[in-house]
């Protein structure tokens, strides 16, 4: 089963870091990464770009509306995310608690269901 790992914190959290714990902080998570990536349960990571550049699409009446800002209103936003496919929902689990960035955030787990043809 593929699960997608959702990595969120506020503001001050993401930008609080001193450069040295932030290179520390990668570098645990590209280990733990490489680390599944050898057990094949690792699949794909991302980080995302900041709050201000993303947008919001609204389309009503075939009318779009595009607005600033995040997916939905929130002090914490997605600052990354991961892909794995593991055999449990336990396993999943175990991932997600194991994410260094956890200690800072939170780590949000959901089922991937109905894989597009085009992932073929």
């Amino acid at each position: 089963m593929k699960y997608l790992l959702m990595i969120y914190a506020n503001e001050d959290t993401f930008t609080g870091f001193a450069p040295e714990d932030i290179e520390r902080l990668i570098a645990d998570t590209e280990a733990q990464q490489a680390a599944l990536k050898e057990t094949g349960e690792w699949l794909a990571a991302y980080g995302v770009a900041d709050q201000v550049n993303c947008k919001t699409v609204t389309t009503r009446s075939g009318e779009a509306l595009v607005t600033d800002g995040p997916y939905i209103e929130t002090k914490e936003y997605l600052g990354s995310f991961d892909i794995i496919d593991v055999e449990t929902y336990e396993r999943a689990v175990e991932i997600a608690t194991a994410v260094p960035f956890a200690k800072y955030g939170s780590v949000e787990i959901r089922p991937l269901m109905n894989e597009s043809a085009s992932n073929e």
